[in-house]
């Protein structure tokens, strides 16, 4: 009999440098990116799998891993007498792999002599920075169902977005045939696919590949030591390839998705949660998000006008208007202070009375938002000292640029971690 807990093992790939999330990846890998006030993105996959009965996971690590695998650590600790674990494979140095991981592929590769001292018939491979709400039993009975060597998790898109995805076609029986990936907007039409009455009434008429895999566990041993040895990338190069060769099977969901690839996306994702029914629904008890449990004092708020938004635990709050935007943990927000379409991430610390007041006495904002602040179309990354008067209003009229204390991109503000900026300070 099929028992999903024993059978299936799951792997969740750290991603590489993060260049696109700067400057929230300075100092921090993507999974690590706080996300919604209070949770990291890694969460998000590790929360899919224990709500899939899936309890035995690994999460490959390579760069600005330290607060990645602080937070796994202090976070999932299962019981003494469960088998389950959320376990770092680092990338290591060693005589048959001198080298650092050089990509989706290569991190598995690399990490196999350690996956496989596991029993497992299935090896579920997830991304470390997606945000989405799956149920992957479901897909591995499909996996099993249609007899596949492979399965990818595919999702309909539009052709605006197509471009940006591997994009493939299925057979009739839920193979997949082609693939091609980042096609140029003049190939589209020859890759429209059957994706169901609903998603083709709103223009979702392309099958793109979410990264997202099922592999038998000797399929994935043949393919990544005998077949492609040298191949570095699934999406790009061993999922093309083993098509021909191997049955590989598509699992279409049709659920909110969003790739957390740029500051755009990352910034429009939190915000999005603040919408009166949002896509990603952080209230529905079968598909709790998991995170490291704080004890916290509840928020308090005294003043301001508070319209769809988030204010997560242990925030103090005297500001005049928060609107549509995410308050993160342990955030202070002074009197007078406006925020509409903004994510504060907060702090990781309170600071004693003594070392506020040491502080004023240094001139040096206090930890948090000051007094008479106007914040707009901005994220505020954690540990900021933003003082009194500062005006930071993001818009598509600034020109992208970095600076030592803030980056600007599509016209979001990005206030670095740690920064300080002085009273009467001005963005935009």
């Amino acid at each position: 009999m099929f028992n999903i807990s024993t059978s299936v093992l799951a792997v969740i790939l750290g991603g590489g440098a993060g260049t696109r999330l700067y400057p929230l990846t300075a100092s921090r890998s993507k999974p690590a990116v706080p996300i919604a006030g209070k949770y990291r993105l890694v969460d998000i996959p590790i929360s899919n799998c224990i709500n899939s009965n899936i309890n035995r996971m690994f999460v490959l690590t390579q760069f600005n891993s330290a607060s990645l695998n602080k937070h796994i650590k202090n976070t999932y600790q299962f019981n003494s007498f469960s088998t389950g674990f959320v376990d770092i494979l680092a990338a290591e140095q060693t005589p048959d792999n001198p080298g650092w991981f050089q990509g989706t592929a290569d991190a598995v590769r690399q990490s196999l002599r350690h996956i496989y001292n596991f029993d497992f018939e299935h090896l579920l491979i997830l991304s470390g920075d997606q945000l989405y709400q799956m149920d992957f039993q479901a897909m591995i009975n499909d996996h099993r169902a249609r007899g596949a060597d492979i399965s990818i998790a595919t999702i309909p898109v539009t052709d605006r977005d197509a471009s940006d995805f591997g994009i493939l076609k299925v057979d009739e029986e839920g193979l997949i045939s082609s693939f091609i990936e980042k096609p140029k907007k003049e190939l589209l039409p020859e890759w429209v696919s059957d994706t169901g009455e609903e998603m083709q009434g709103v223009g979702r008429n392309y099958l793109a590949s979410m990264g997202i895999y099922i592999f038998n566990r000797s399929t994935l041993q043949q393919i990544l030591k005998g077949d492609f040895p040298d191949y570095p990338d699934f999406g790009k190069e061993i999922i093309p390839q083993s098509i021909s060769r191997y049955r590989v099977a598509s699992y279409q969901y049709d659920g909110y998705w969003t790739d957390i690839g740029n500051i755009y996306s990352f910034f429009e994702a939190n915000i999005a949660l603040t919408k009166d029914i949002p896509e990603f629904n952080l209230f529905d008890r079968t598909k709790t998000i998991f995170t490291r449990a704080r004890m916290l004092p509840p928020a308090k708020i005294s003043g301001p006008a508070i319209h769809n938004s988030i204010i997560v635990e242990g925030s103090i709050i005297l500001g005049s208007k928060i609107s549509n935007s995410v308050i993160g943990i342990r955030a202070r927000i002074g009197k007078g202070t406006s925020i509409e379409s903004a994510y504060v991430m907060g702090n990781d610390f309170y600071e004693t009375l003594e070392t506020i007041e040491l502080k004023r006495q240094s001139g040096i904002p206090e930890l948090g938002i000051g007094e008479d602040c106007f914040i707009n179309n901005a994220i505020i990354d954690k540990n900021c000292r933003i003082g009194h008067g500062v005006r930071i209003n993001g818009s598509t009229d600034l020109e992208n640029t970095d600076h030592p204390l803030y980056t600007i991109k599509d016209g979001i503000v990005v206030v670095k971690k740690g920064a300080v900026l002085e009273n009467g300070f001005t963005i935009g």
